[in-house]
């Protein structure tokens, strides 16, 4: 088992930043691969980043890239979603998840944290 705890979640105005955290414990972190979701009210939920067990290796959704970045610190069991130049169209609640292979798509990721919500203000 694993339990991922995210924080950093808040209210900011469009163009603004934040920091999302994911904390996890139980098993050993680093064989984890990580990825951030987010879903928004009504939309299903979409994939937002990935990083692979050591941190090599990292993958974007179109709709971040370059604006977005994903890190891991094996060290402190935590991985980090750095968020700037923050669009509206970025709220959503976001969920970090652990799985065994860095892939783009919910199903394979085996543990979920409970979600930290992100609101954009235009």
């Amino acid at each position: 088992q694993v339990q991922l705890v995210e924080s950093g979640g808040g209210l900011v105005q469009a163009g603004g930043s934040l920091r999302l955290s994911c904390a996890a414990a139980g098993r050993t972190f680093s064989r984890y691969a990580m990825g951030w979701f987010r879903q928004a009210p009504g939309k299903e939920r979409e994939f937002v980043a990935a990083i692979s067990r050591s941190g090599d290796y990292t993958y974007y959704a179109d709709s971040v890239k370059g604006r977005f970045t994903i890190s891991r610190d094996n060290a402190k069991n935590t991985v980090y979603l750095q968020m700037n130049s923050l669009k509206p169209g970025d709220t959503a609640v976001y969920y970090c998840a652990a799985g065994d292979n860095i892939v783009v798509v919910a199903t394979p990721y085996s543990y979920w944290g409970q979600g930290t919500q992100v609101t954009v203000s235009s």
